[in-house]
């Protein structure tokens, strides 16, 4: 008896341009099985996943659903054929309630008018029957913690009835603990005959999970293992070619001028009556990183805008070698030594319809030799943005391409390439991989270690705990908007623990905290 449900037979994808993103690929799917697919940003897997769900269409190959062959016209025939797909980033309409998003656009009615006491009764038997009890389907989903959200996610496509279940870096931004429990449903789903198809950079949590793993790379197959028969050594090696190196310890080096150079001193900021962040205290020397973690939406952003000079803060003072810097300009910031990798890549990290070569100068192009007096220099722009793609290995055929034609992986080393150039005195990288596959997260490690080694001071923001404790010197924890604790050696350190404090369940004494942070 054939157990598989989705077949992809010789799939392939050219784009207008001539890429080629997807290259004869053939994957099969079994009934109730975790499926990973993994592999580097650029590798082909977005392209894949899209074809599947019917935002993409492949340029050859077949699709075969339950033993027929399909070609769905759009992404709502593959959801109505059993189809789910739970992307990276929310899909979900904050100021409705939980069984408002689950329901939408597929209502259940009385007469023209949703029936919201129905629509209660049947998402909550649905949270029920698949292990998600703990959600009130009648909050509304502004309130809800991030595991929270991404239990609606899936919840909406159980909801349509999916049999398969495709889920983009569903942990990105989960503790341990909300990983775990995530975990455990989806083999839940499992047993009730669900196929989950799991994209993730995380090769230990794909390791834990699945049942098969299929490698991608530069839109080829590397093949497809059992997940028990393959080490995480050799999945690396599959997807970036080559044996990583992941200790960065040897790495460090001592900086003899480790004077002070971001000072934060009791920072507030609130925003529609409610308090983002609660009076925190810190600094950062230089050749060090001081890695915050948290749980996203306990106030690590409006932190980092607010240095940054995003937002206006209420109370505080935050100031850069001594200097005062709340009533600079960003520009004037940026001259003062600040170096900023946002969170958001394509918001505020770049310009999508820009080239690659303007989107690298632009916080820099006004100064010499970029600038003559009337006129860029574009030949000096031309060289200095060829040696950057280079020196990051970003992946495109012209420095002219514009940004928007880039993979995530490497419009995020456009982002870092450009901070990395001006040699700053303080770079502030909030969630600088996130979405990165291996090789470029490796990458970005070693700039960020090389810039520390040569004197900046680095305070890194980041939802993944491997980084933060792999990388700071020192590291905070951020919960609902306060520093709740400090620690000045992670050599003990766990992510297990330190999931505990992003929690709330541990916490130290203010004192403390205030004295080994903002004194340090």
């Amino acid at each position: 008896m054939d157990d598989t449900i989705l077949r992809l037979q010789n799939i392939t994808k050219i784009y207008s341009n001539g890429t080629v993103a997807n290259r004869d690929i053939s994957i099969d799917f079994k009934k109730g099985e975790i499926h990973s697919i993994v592999g580097e940003n650029g590798a082909g897997k977005s392209t894949l996943m899209n074809i599947i769900f019917a935002i993409e269409k492949q340029t050859k190959g077949k699709i075969f659903y339950n033993g027929n062959e399909v070609n769905f016209s759009d992404s709502m025939e593959a959801i109505n054929s059993g189809i789910g797909m739970v992307h990276q980033h929310f899909m979900l309409i904050p100021s409705f309630t939980v069984a408002e998003n689950i329901v939408l656009g597929a209502e259940p009615k009385n007469g023209i008018i949703l029936d919201k006491n129905e629509a209660i009764k049947q998402t909550k038997e649905l949270a029920e029957k698949y292990g998600f009890s703990e959600i009130n389907v009648t909050d509304k989903v502004s309130d809800l913690t991030v595991g929270a959200k991404q239990k609606v996610e899936i919840l909406k496509t159980l909801y349509r009835n999916a049999k398969v279940i495709i889920l983009d870096e569903p942990t990105a931004v989960l503790t341990p603990q909300e990983t775990e429990s995530l975990f455990e449903q989806l083999k839940g789903f499992k047993r009730l005959g669900h196929t989950i198809i799991f994209i993730s950079h995380k090769l230990n949590e794909v390791k834990e999970i699945s049942d098969r793993i299929t490698v991608i790379r530069c839109g080829e197959t590397k093949g497809t293992y059992e997940a028990a028969d393959v080490t995480l050594d050799k999945l690396t090696e599959l997807i970036i070619g080559r044996k990583l190196d992941n200790s960065f310890e040897s790495l460090r080096k001592t900086v003899e001028d480790n004077s002070v150079v971001l000072k934060v001193k009791d920072l507030s900021y609130s925003e529609q009556g409610v308090t983002k962040v609660d009076h925190v205290s810190f600094s950062i020397r230089r050749g060090e990183i001081l890695g915050i973690a948290g749980v996203q939406g306990n106030g690590q952003e409006e932190l980092i805008r607010a240095i940054t000079g995003m937002i206006p803060f209420q109370d505080g003072k935050v100031s850069v070698d001594g200097q005062d810097i709340e009533n600079m300009t960003i520009h004037k910031k940026r001259e003062s030594g600040i170096s900023y990798i946002p969170e958001d890549r394509m918001t505020d990290g770049c310009a999508a319809d820009g080239s690659i070569q303007d989107n690298l100068i632009s916080t820099y192009f006004e100064k010499a030799p970029y600038s003559g007096k009337m006129f860029l220099n574009r030949k000096v722009i031309q060289k200095e943005a060829v040696d950057l793609i280079d020196r990051f290995s970003i992946k495109t055929t012209s420095e002219k391409d514009n940004v928007r034609s880039l993979s995530g992986g490497n419009i995020q080393k456009v982002v870092v390439a450009r901070e990395w150039a001006t040699d700053p005195k303080l770079m502030i990288a909030e969630q600088p991989t996130r979405g990165i596959d291996i090789g470029s997260a490796e990458y970005i490690h070693r700039q960020l270690i090389d810039m520390r080694n040569n004197g900046s001071a680095i305070l890194l923001v980041s939802a993944d705990l491997n980084e933060v404790l792999s990388l700071s010197d020192a590291l905070l924890v951020m919960y609902e908007g306060k520093i709740v604790a400090y620690f000045d050696s992670l050599k003990d350190m766990t992510e297990n623990r330190m999931g505990l404090y992003m929690l709330g369940v541990n916490k130290q004494s203010s004192d403390e905290i205030g004295r080994a942070a903002y004194d340090n």
